[in-house]
């Protein structure tokens, strides 16, 4: 059974996403599809890419991923369907696509030509779900689009190393449903740089010189509970996709507030690694 993801930036509330479901069942009833996400900020490339990233290497190889964020068909931006680490990616040809990844070349990339076989102007209603089916049924990218040698290419937001090498400056591109901020300096980055170095990492109200590997090593069990600092606590751990992640442990971001609104960070905001021999 072929498996086809969805992440979409249409929300809860409105019957899009139902609808594109639905639009897949009528075409292909033996199909599993799976929501990444439907809470995409509006047009918000960076942090679709962000989601996707995390989430595609764990479905098998040959998921079909069906992106529908600013996923209109303009005069500038087309339609494309990529096959990319083994997996198919369905979108606009907004430069998500080279958002995804920088070190992995896509096996095969086209421009999607169905337009004139569609009903509406819902285009994932229509043309992606019509590729995604095409692909799940075993069809080849060829015949529902023609070869193209490039596809957009957005730079994102990377870090910045200075001359002394003492330094990383980053930035804030993702905010997550704790209101957890996560940046985009990676652990192999800070360990390239820092080299094992003491540092401090600052980020407007964050002040920090310690990162954990999860959460609940911020905290000493060995304190009685009573005692200890606990939920509140200020801290900074590698997630799960390698990414430094500033937290508040057990935040609410609705009562007791969170990462985002305790440091006042948004997104783009920067954050701050300086390394000393000390």
């Amino acid at each position: 059974m072929k498996l086809i993801t969805l992440t979409t930036d249409y929300g809860e509330k409105d019957p899009f996403a139902g609808a594109v479901k639905g639009a897949i069942y009528s075409e292909l009833e033996d199909v599993r599809i799976v929501d990444i996400s439907h809470s995409v900020s509006p047009f918000h490339l960076m942090e679709a890419a962000y989601i996707i990233q995390n989430a595609y290497q764990n479905f098998p190889k040959g998921s079909i991923h069906v992106i529908g964020v600013d996923s209109e068909l303009t005069p500038e931006t087309n339609h494309i369907a990529v096959k990319l680490d083994g997996h198919y990616f369905i979108c606009a040809n907004n430069g998500i696509i080279s958002l995804l990844t920088k070190d992995i070349v896509p096996e095969e990339k086209v421009e999607i030509n169905i337009h004139d076989r569609t009903l509406t102007n819902f285009t994932v209603l229509d043309v992606f779900v019509k590729t995604a089916c095409h692909i799940a049924r075993g069809g080849t990218l060829g015949v529902i689009g023609k070869n193209i040698d490039n596809i957009r290419q957005l730079t994102g937001i990377a870090p910045v190393i200075n001359t002394a090498r003492n330094q990383i400056s980053g930035n804030v591109i993702y905010i997550d449903n704790y209101g957890n901020v996560v940046s985009n300096i990676t652990k192999k980055l800070f360990d390239e740089v820092g080299k094992g170095r003491s540092f401090k990492l600052e980020a407007r109200g964050a002040d920090i010189t310690k990162i954990y590997k999860q959460y609940s090593d911020a905290i000493n069990f060995d304190i009685e509970k009573s005692k200890r600092e606990e939920e509140g606590k200020k801290l900074a751990v590698f997630n799960s996709g390698g990414y430094i992640e500033l937290a508040i442990y057990k935040s609410n971001p609705s009562t007791v507030g969170s990462a985002a609104s305790l440091f006042g960070l948004n997104y783009r905001d920067t954050v701050m690694i300086n390394f000393t021999d000390k």
